[in-house]
Parts: C-alpha cells; structure tokens; sequence
C-alpha cells in the first residue's frame, strides 16, 4: 500500500470523474460549462479533450431540460453523471429530481430504476450573495428515492463517485464551495462507502456532528476546546440520507452531549432532524439537551463581513460546546 499524497479536493473531484469516464463507456457528464468551461468550479477542466464531446457534454442553461435528459439516459442504460452549478439553482430541476427520479422505481413496481449521479456546489463563504450561497442539501434529504452524500475529504471525494455510479438508484453529490481548494491527504484506499458516517476525531467530553463544508471549522473548535481540556469527538455524517443513526446514537450515548453544527437555516433545519432522532433514541444516555449551531435566518449577504457573521463560525461551535458541557 502505498503512502498518502496531498491533493485537493478539486483534483480529486476531477481523478474521480476522470477514474469513471475511462472505467465505463456509458459514463457521460453534462452540464453548463462543463466542456470548453472546464466546469464553473474547474472541476472538469481537461476532460474535454481527454474524453470528447460525446462524454463530456455542454448544455443550455435549463436545469429541468438536462436534469430531465439525465434521467432518461439513466432509463436507456446508460450512466449519466449530471452537474448543476449551484443548488440554488438546482431548483428549477426539482420536478424532475422528486416526481421522476426519484419516485419511478416506486411507482413502477421495482420494473425500472434510475442510475443516476447528480453533483452540485453548495453552501458559502465566496462572497457570491444569496442565489448561489445556500445550503439546502437537508432539503434533498427529506426525499425518499434518492441517496444524499457530502463528501468532506479528498478521500471521500475521490471515491464517493465510484459508488454513486454503482448504485442502482439517483444520487446526489453535494461539494461545498469552500472545500474545493482545500488541500488533503488522499488515503491509499481502494473505495469508500456511500453510506455510513465516520469519526474524524475520538473524544469522551461531548460529541460535534457535522458534514460537507462545516468539518473543518469543527476540527478547528475540536483542537480549540483540547487545549482548555474538553475533548469532542467529532462525527463527520458523510452521507444525509440515509442517516447512519447507529454511529450517532453510540456517539452521543458515550459522551452524554451533542452539538450539531449545519450551514442550513436553523428553522426546519437537517440539525433539527439529527436533534430529534438523538432525543428519541437517546434521551436517557444525555446530560444535557443537543444543541444546534446553524446559519442566520437571513438571505446570505454579499458583504464579507456580513456573510461572515450569517455563518457557523468555529467561535460559535466552541460557545455551543462549552454551553452543552455547563461552561458558557
């Protein structure tokens, strides 16, 4: 096995694509920007040439019209991967995502399914105001039909993909725009689940659950609170639906507290849902009630300093912990 190297998250969004386009003729990408573009993101950047235009396909902007198309190549067999800018935008596709994708194996009797890969930029922290800085992945989440990862590492990003093609039903991949540059050791792994959350960090004080661009802050208010003595362990969710309840259960049930940090708004938020299961399932292992750190109910700003304060922020994050533990 070989030692890690350091890449991004974007390189490996890129090996990932590039790993299943050579790996299987029917892997295609489309999407606005994808091919000449080289991908709002840079993701795609090369695979035109590498691959030609029958792979990597431009299309106009009408999320419906290709997120459609996706899903009938999907039926004809063969194995779309379909990428949407921003999930603001992946609105305008919904009808498609909820009443096609997501239902026709159901409403079928199990006689078709639909192979589908969907990745989509979200959350902020670009300056990029409020109709391209949203996270509603929690949104998609709330659908059943569909499977709903974040990949927060490169490992995760590399190989995610590779799993989500293999699956038989949609998938949706959300890559948050600050991770894109970040910069990771790719683990000498052959493959990573698509399901399953995992722990990024051991920790017997209380536990951080997060997932997608908010691990990082978290890590960062993990170390913050060892060096006042409070070890967090921190649960890196991965995959939103299905939720791996077992890991978080065992989580907050040995520590006795819990801290979910979302990028969503707090209102119906997906911390509010991880909230609930833990209570239902956990009441009796807690010492004190989950706490949520969420986005401002606010259209995200433009403004830095604004946006800035609209976010999660490690400051946050380390207040919310120290408050469950009675320190605040």
């Amino acid at each position: 096995m070989s030692a890690p190297q350091k890449i991004t998250y974007r390189e490996a969004l890129r090996e990932a694509l590039r790993a299943a386009l050579a790996a299987d003729p029917r892997v295609f990408l489309m999407g606005e920007d994808v091919g000449r573009y080289g991908g709002c993101y840079a993701v795609s950047k090369g695979l035109l040439a590498e691959f030609g235009e029958a792979r990597i396909r431009d299309t106009p902007l009408s999320e419906s019209a290709f997120t459609g198309a996706g899903i009938g190549a999907a039926l004809g067999g063969l194995r779309p991967i379909v990428e949407i800018m921003t999930v603001n935008f992946s609105l305008l596709a919904l009808d498609q995502i909820l009443n096609n994708a997501a239902t026709l194996r159901h409403m079928s009797g199990g006689q078709v399914s639909v192979p589908l890969v969907i990745r989509m930029a979200t959350g902020a922290g670009r300056q990029l105001a409020a109709q391209h800085s949203h996270s509603l992945e929690g949104w998609y989440a709330h659908i059943p039909g569909i499977k709903v990862v974040a990949p927060a590492t490169v490992t995760d990003a590399r190989h995610m993909l590779a799993a989500a093609l293999a699956d038989p039903d949609p998938v949706i991949v959300f890559e948050h725009v600050m991770l894109y540059n970040a910069e990771g050791e790719l683990e000498p792994v052959d493959a990573v689940p698509l399901t399953g959350a995992a722990v990024r960090r051991p920790g017997n004080d209380l536990t951080l659950i997060t997932y997608g661009g908010s691990l990082p802050k978290v890590l960062t208010a993990a170390e913050q609170l060892a060096a006042d003595g409070i070890e967090a362990e921190v649960v890196d969710l991965r995959c939103l639906r299905p939720l791996d309840d077992a890991t978080i259960m065992a989580s907050a049930g040995k520590t006795r507290r819990a801290v979910i940090v979302d990028e969503g708004w707090r209102s119906g938020s997906f911390a509010a849902e991880i909230s609930a299961r833990i209570v239902e399932q956990a009441f009796y292992d807690l010492d004190a009630p989950p706490a949520r750190v969420c986005s401002a109910e606010v259209p995200i700003p433009y403004a830095k300093h604004l946006e800035d304060a609209a976010l999660p922020q490690v400051t946050d994050i380390v207040a919310a912990a120290r408050g469950v533990l009675g320190r605040g």
